[in-house]
């Protein structure tokens, strides 16, 4: 009975995560941007993190450690980032530039296209090297790095709702540029420690893959 638990709360942290998106897409900068939504998402967001941490400690406490978790659990959590930064740097979030009097290609949340892009293109690099252990025998379990940056990951979307929520009306007043200046850091540090982990995991692939072909030999 215990050994299903784990893995039922990585299913409801998918689930968890399409309301996310929902709550996300619902809402528009400058158009349909009630604050509830927001407050709702980040509760959510909060709640899935939560249940991450637990079917972790749970499946190591029981005992009920399996590939299923190794591979299932590492898809959600992407899901549920990679979303959100996608959601982020879409047309939900984009405003003019007034300042320049034309319309500049700018979200609100201070996420670009390009960061998606080098965030998903780690995430499916270190997917094709789990899968291609994985199919071999061998675990490719979540290493210290990629913890780190799950949590890195994590903390800038809730710093990105809170500034949205709270501080990007006020553009312009001393708190306003503190939070925008938290954020881009949060976001910066992300983008960082995002490239650094998957330097690492290249490394760690190419070591298991040398020692599987010394095996062969």
């Amino acid at each position: 009975m215990f050994r299903h638990v784990p893995n039922a709360l990585t299913g409801g942290r998918l689930v968890l995560a399409v309301l996310f998106f929902s709550l996300l897409g619902f809402y528009q900068y400058q158009g349909r941007g009630d604050p509830m939504l927001l407050n709702l998402a980040f509760g959510v967001y909060c709640i899935a993190l939560f249940t991450d941490f637990l079917d972790g400690y749970l499946a190591r406490r029981w005992k009920v450690e399996g590939a299923f978790g190794r591979v299932v659990d590492p898809f959600v959590d992407k899901v549920l980032v990679l979303g959100s930064f996608i959601i982020f740097a879409g047309e939900n979030f984009i405003i003019p530039d007034a300042e320049h009097h034309q319309m500049v290609v700018r979200t609100i949340t201070g996420v670009a296209p390009w960061m998606v892009v080098l965030i998903l293109a780690r995430e499916l690099l270190v997917t094709s090297f789990r899968g291609m252990s994985e199919g071999g025998g061998q675990q490719f379990g979540a290493a210290f790095s990629g913890k780190l940056k799950m949590v890195f990951q994590s903390v800038t979307i809730l710093v990105i709702l809170v500034y949205v929520n709270y501080f990007a009306r006020s553009r312009g007043r001393s708190e306003e540029a503190i939070a925008r200046h938290v954020r881009d850091f949060c976001i910066w540090a992300t983008i960082l420690v995002t490239v650094i982990s998957g330097l690492l995991y290249v490394q760690r692939a190419v070591a298991m893959f040398r020692q599987s072909q010394i095996r062969g030999v």
